[in-house]
């Protein structure tokens, strides 16, 4: 997530991008109950709105994550033929640990046993006996929040700066005579084939499950998308993808196909409930392999179309951009709590829960922007953040 000194003005506004798109996100899960999140707001809604959040949040789940993993695989490589592996490592320990450890530590107990009902639970234990608990029964390990991002980071880091100490030759930051970048038959097939790895995987890992807050019914898209994204970095495809006709075509094919297609799965599958029948989330039935293939191909599309967006309308390198870039980490990170201390102040206003996500949404990103402008005050965590 930290800024590379080479920069690319567009990549850096793209990241911004993604980053607000995981605060609407959760904004979203407050209110529509799809999803986790640290507070949903009652009462829940009924199942015609519920779709409605379900297309939106199911496009976005499609991509952003998987597209910041790309980003991240393309930096990573260009880091680590600068620095070389052991560097890379220490590096990366400090710039994606430390926040890890400041969130698990500090904001996440922060928020369960203070922002969310400490004070306002007779006879529940002191604060101090709570978070010694906390630590002391192992539920720190599952305490990183968002913050699963950076940590699956910092794992794939160390993977492949393992990998570059057994192949030093595929060290170099630029291949000038690496393989082409993959073209529309290749990219079809590279859908298709993560879609059935992801169908695979829900069979034992189905989505709303997690091994310590690690959702492993995604991580086939991620583990890919830093796979090609340092494939990008050193043969040189981010441009090249970027700039194709087949990423524009594949990101409106993404933008209107894509849920017009989910609403035609759920149409034949029915409504998506907790029990029943009607199971998406994983398993061996016809509606699991449906969406599987579905967010791998719709976010295929996004992802390349997002790109090519970024690449052609978003190149502004100006104060303003490089002041939201310097601090997109830090909303990353402080976004949580801002969300969980806002939420309660919308209660009574009377709105659908539409307008109440977007107006959480507008609130929560300004208001972690201030945060992570405070924070990038702080001797210290100014370094973190």
């Amino acid at each position: 997530m930290a800024v590379e000194v080479s920069r690319i003005a567009w990549v850096d506004n793209l990241r911004t991008a993604i980053i607000v798109m995981v605060v609407n996100m959760h904004a979203c899960v407050t209110y529509s109950h799809v999803g986790s999140w640290y507070i949903k707001e009652v009462p829940e809604p009924a199942m015609g709105m519920k779709l409605a959040f379900i297309v939106w949040q199911f496009g976005l789940q499609s991509f952003f994550m998987g597209l910041l993993f790309f980003v991240a695989g393309f930096f990573s490589h260009r880091s680590l033929g600068r620095r070389g592996p052991a560097r890379f490592l220490l590096e990366r320990a400090f710039r994606l640990g430390l926040p890890a450890l400041l969130y698990m530590a500090i904001i996440h107990p922060f928020m369960v046993f203070v922002l969310l009902g400490h004070p306002r639970i007779p006879d529940r234990p002191p604060l101090g006996a709570l978070c010694s608990a906390y630590v002391a029964s192992g539920d720190v390990l599952r305490g990183s929040g968002p913050l699963w991002f950076v940590l699956a980071l910092l794992l794939f880091s160390a993977v492949l700066a393992s990998w570059r100490s057994l192949r030093p030759a595929s060290s170099q930051v630029m291949d000038p005579g690496g393989v082409a970048a993959p073209g529309p038959s290749m990219l079809l097939i590279f859908g298709i084939a993560l879609g059935l790895v992801t169908f695979g995987v829900r069979l034992v890992q189905p989505i709303g499950t997690n091994v310590l807050n690690f959702q492993l019914c995604f991580f086939p898209q991620y583990i890919a998308a830093f796979a090609v994204g340092v494939a990008a970095g050193r043969n040189g495809w981010l441009e090249a993808l970027a700039n194709s006709p087949r990423a524009r075509v594949a990101g409106w094919l993404g933008v209107t196909a894509g849920p017009a297609l989910l609403v035609l799965l759920l149409a034949l599958g029915g409504p998506p409930t907790e029990s029943g029948p009607y199971r998406y989330e994983g398993g061996a039935n016809w509606r699991a392999f449906g969406l599987a293939l579905w967010e791998q191909l719709a976010g295929l599309g996004l992802g390349l179309g997002t790109l090519a967006l970024f690449r052609k309308r978003w190149t502004q390198a100006g104060r303003f951009a490089r002041w939201l870039s310097d601090r997109s980490f830090g909303v990353y990170v402080l976004h949580a709590p801002v969300l969980v201390a806002l939420t309660p102040l919308l209660r009574p206003l009377d709105a659908s829960p539409f307008a109440k996500a977007l107006l959480l949404t507008g609130l929560g990103v300004s208001a972690s922007f201030a945060a992570a402008e405070i924070a990038h005050r702080v001797p210290g965590l100014r370094r973190v953040l």
